[in-house]
């Protein structure tokens, strides 16, 4: 049986782990959108320092990234600088968690608004739109219904890969019921771990599924 302190530590865990989910897809999607508007654009500098961008973040290990950010920034720093600049953990994660799920939102993003039909951004140059208020209010409005999907599987995505994190040391729910289950040679820790990453990716399943049928009677 799980002890009241047993509990209170998986909760602690499962916080964690939504909290690092919930920042990564917020600055995931403002930043997302940026770098996709930056990658249509018809500006060369742009289109290259966001297919850099998508290359780098998209190209290497999300775990690598993790390292990069906490272990080798500091010695970055110190050997570049002469000043050791340490993150602390939960920031590196806040960090690069955003800024790796930026770079697959953009995509995401960036095919949405591609498939909205050309004439739409015509029409609304023809009604004296500039290209930024034709796409923040005629474009990326009608692309709502086809990013939600994917964006639900970023989503779900993010919350199953913040077990990373116990890579630099940061209690998250797996790692939580992994030191317990070390500490006391119990297996069903894990089965309490499994069961609550099933019930938040479903609730996420269940909710973008929902919203999809919503906006789907617009289409």
């Amino acid at each position: 049986m799980i002890t009241q302190e047993q509990l209170f530590a998986i909760l602690e865990g499962t916080q964690r782990t939504l909290l690092i989910a919930g920042v990564a897809i917020v600055f995931g999607i403002l930043l997302g959108v940026i770098i996709a508007l930056m990658k249509i654009s018809r500006s060369k500098v742009l289109n290259g320092l966001s297919w850099f961008y998508v290359w780098v973040f998209r190209g290497t290990p999300m775990l690598m990234q993790l390292f990069v950010f906490y272990y080798a920034m500091p010695l970055f720093t110190a050997d570049v600088l002469g000043v050791t600049l340490r993150i602390p953990a939960l920031t590196a994660a806040f960090i690069a968690f955003s800024l790796n799920s930026a770079a697959y939102l953009s995509e995401i993003f960036r095919g949405a608004i591609q498939s909205i039909d050309k004439g739409q951004m015509e029409a609304a140059k023809a009604l004296g739109m500039s290209y930024y208020q034709a796409m923040f209010r005629i474009i990326i409005p009608q692309s709502y219904r086809r990013l939600i999907p994917p964006l639900g599987n970023e989503l779900i995505t993010l919350v199953k890969d913040t077990s990373l994190v116990a890579s630099i040391s940061l209690f998250d729910l797996l790692r939580t019921v992994q030191v317990m289950n070390n500490s006391s040679g119990e297996w069903i820790y894990f089965l309490y771990a499994g069961a609550l990453y099933l019930l938040f990716t479903s609730i996420i399943q269940v909710a973008f599924d929902k919203l999809e049928k919503k906006y789907s009677v617009y289409e």
